[in-house]
């Protein structure tokens, strides 16, 4: 099971509360958790990657062992620490302005 912190705003569309847990079929990536975490939570398709492109949405980052992922190729394997639920996966809010 992988470990998935969503945002505030996600965690109450999705309705949950704290972490999700999730099964990925296969490899652990990025693209692998996000399709797991959308098929376990519709309401979600779109609000983290677009519907067409499947690319990060711009005000949201992933976070991998304390590190930012956001940038990485969504399907390179993610740790084995996140792969086996020692660490979580964050998807989390960027804030903007100024």
């Amino acid at each position: 099971m992988i470990r998935v912190e969503l945002p505030q705003h996600l965690r109450t569309l999705a309705r949950v509360s704290g972490e999700v847990q999730i099964e990925v079929q296969g490899p652990a990536t990025v693209r692998s958790v996000l399709d797991a975490l959308e098929s376990s939570y519709p309401v979600l398709r779109g609000t983290i990657r677009d519907h067409d492109t499947q690319k990060r949405r711009a005000f949201l980052r992933f976070f991998v062992c304390q590190e930012d992922w956001s940038h990485e190729l969504p399907d390179a394997p993610l740790p084995q620490d996140i792969a086996s639920g020692k660490e979580p996966f964050l998807i989390v809010g960027a804030i903007a302005g100024g």
